[in-house]
């Protein structure tokens, strides 16, 4: 899992925590969907033209993510960092309470890896936008488009 691809992620930073699986992708697994593929012109919680930033964006907007400063560890929130390569939406992981992060990396397995920047630097580009929602309440169910 180490090299080109993940150039910062090193066996001291991540833990494996589930087995390869195509039921799931990385957008669908920080939104907590293992239910389906989250991808425009497969499943998208609302409507998309594109797979740029603003798209992922509003895909977690529209589950009641917030824009936040950045992904220290708040009580009663949790957080997601949104990736991007250029003009491409890459990946999404979701901090666990603690803080450390879950992604899930493509067709591959689940990780979790202690800080949200140990998945940037390779495929996934950089952090472009952290988000929030209070977990106290329940979030809303986005509807398929």
């Amino acid at each position: 899992m180490t090299g080109p691809d993940f150039p910062r992620l090193t066996p001291d930073n991540h833990r494996v925590t589930s087995p390869p699986t195509t039921d799931y992708n990385c957008i669908a697994w920080a939104a907590d969907d293992t239910e389906r593929w989250w991808e425009p012109g497969v499943y998208w919680p609302i409507p998309a033209t594109g797979y740029g930033p603003d798209a992922l964006e509003a895909a977690f907007a529209a589950l009641g993510f917030e824009p936040c400063p950045d992904g220290t560890d708040e009580a009663g929130w949790v957080k997601v960092a949104l990736y991007a390569a250029g003009a491409f939406a890459t990946h999404a992981a979701r901090q666990l309470p603690g803080g450390t992060w879950t992604s899930k990396l493509g067709r591959r397995e689940d990780i979790e890896h202690d800080t949200a920047d140990a998945v940037a630097g390779g495929v996934y580009g950089e952090v472009f936008r952290y988000l929030r929602r209070r977990t106290t309440a329940p979030p809303p169910r986005p509807v398929a488009r």
